[in-house]
């Protein structure tokens, strides 16, 4: 019996993945590294790296770090107006909202997701949220998942991950998860081979949960 849904944030509760490529872009030109959208999808969101390796050549430890904190400066500034949940989320989520436990799993960091969720209104629905504070290892790691089951209290069959990415969809069955993909924006065209199911649209879940919990 289903007990738990685990939920991705960016690309799945809010469009924000096309603003953390474009802060990062911005930052690499600085200086005089080029990233492609094609290249920051394989190396973020399909391996999990950081694209900050790109910069070697350029820039020792020390200079990388400076640049993520640019980077991130400059996503916090576009985050501040606020970001709009994506079509269906709180129809779902009101739904599926004390039937079982929902948490955020994401590797956001604490402060760009306080700032997405500022005024979204979407948190009242779960339960609980996990972000990068909240373990050491980020997806494609298990671990944002591992810690997830066990402070919701169930084992891996009886919950479920909702994704958009390769790498969310390789922690979540890292985990021993089964993932429901939804490719949106940057992640569509991925390999999901060995998700649950790949849909075209949030308001499918509910429908597929249901098989789930009978």
């Amino acid at each position: 019996m289903l007990k738990a849904v685990f939920w991705d944030n960016d690309g799945v509760l809010v469009d924000t993945e096309h603003l953390y490529f474009e802060a990062t872009r911005a930052t690499l030109a600085d200086i005089g590294v080029g990233l492609s959208q094609a290249a920051f999808v394989d190396l973020s969101l399909r391996q999990g790296r950081s694209v900050f390796e790109l910069a070697r050549a350029q820039a020792d430890a020390a200079a990388i770090e400076r640049l993520r904190e640019v980077r991130n400066a400059r996503y916090a500034d576009l985050l501040r107006p606020g970001v709009t949940p994506l079509p269906g989320i709180e129809t779902t989520l009101a739904a599926l909202h004390g039937r079982v436990t929902l948490a955020v799993v994401t590797s956001s960091n604490a402060d760009h997701f306080a700032l997405m969720h500022a005024a979204s209104g979407v948190l009242r629905w779960f339960d609980f949220t996990l972000t990068n504070r909240d373990y050491a290892r980020s997806k494609p790691h298990p671990e944002p998942y591992q810690t997830a089951l066990a402070q919701a209290g169930c084992a891996a069959h009886q919950a479920i991950a909702i994704e958009d990415s390769e790498r969310g969809l390789a922690a979540a069955r890292a985990a021993g998860l089964r993932c429901i993909v939804i490719p949106r924006g940057l992640t569509r065209g991925g390999d999901f081979s060995g998700a649950y199911r790949v849909v075209d649209d949030v308001a499918e879940v509910s429908v597929l949960l249901q098989e789930l919990s009978p």
